[in-house]
């Protein structure tokens, strides 16, 4: 398999071609790449414009332009990976959405993007999620962390309604919650009783890294 295929992916992702990405995805699978080692090409890509944005030189667009990129090549190499029944290591499993009665998933995409670049599994369930929805996520996938966003003032407080439904399930405990989005501040976390807050994508990896102790 020619390295060229894995520096072309990673540059796709660099330069946010989403078309590129998948492109040059599919050709991995087909010249039998470890797709492992494509996984690892778009986390050291994306980690790359992570990076860049955390340190002020890049700024949302390239990074939810990245974050697409990366969207698009991920199901093809993870079909491959199921496939050919390779592990992927990973540091924990995640379940995130944006709450009931909010649409919002910039924010909330662009922490999935980067924790999976991190070495998290992550379930990412979309928009308008009901608590039972994240209830039921949490048990299929044996999920360490729940990651929820909230970009509405209003629908702050489904956060607040969903670890009530944790404890009320006896479930509490075995989950770390961690809150973010727009609507969301530290004393709000604090208050509804989530694990950990962070106002940015990047910020949000490290705390789940610190929530389940990696």
């Amino acid at each position: 398999m020619a390295l060229g295929t894995l520096e072309e992916l990673k540059r796709a992702v660099i330069e946010y071609d989403a078309e590129g990405a998948a492109s040059w995805a599919r050709k991995a699978v087909e010249e039998k790449a470890d797709p492992l080692k494509a996984l690892d090409a778009l986390t050291e890509a994306i980690r790359q414009v992570g990076d860049g944005f955390g340190r002020g030189e890049l700024w949302l667009p390239d990074l939810v332009g990245a974050a697409d990129a990366m969207q698009a090549a991920m199901p093809i190499l993870e079909e491959e990976l199921k496939r050919t029944g390779t592990k992927r290591e990973t540091l924990g499993i995640v379940v995130a959405g944006t709450v009931f009665g909010d649409i919002h998933s910039i924010g909330k995409s662009m922490v999935c993007t980067l924790l999976t670049a991190s070495g998290f599994e992550v379930h990412d369930l979309g928009v308008n999620i009901r608590s039972e929805e994240f209830l039921e996520a949490i048990e299929k996938y044996k999920a360490n962390i729940l990651a929820m966003s909230a970009l509405l003032t209003m629908t702050a407080a489904e956060q607040r309604k969903v670890i009530n439904a944790l404890k009320e399930k006896g479930t509490r405990e075995r989950v770390k919650v961690m809150v973010g989005g727009g609507a969301i501040t530290a004393d709000f976390a604090e208050s509804i009783g989530a694990d950990g807050y962070d106002p940015t994508a990047p910020g949000a990896v490290e705390l789940a890294r610190r929530l389940i102790g990696k």
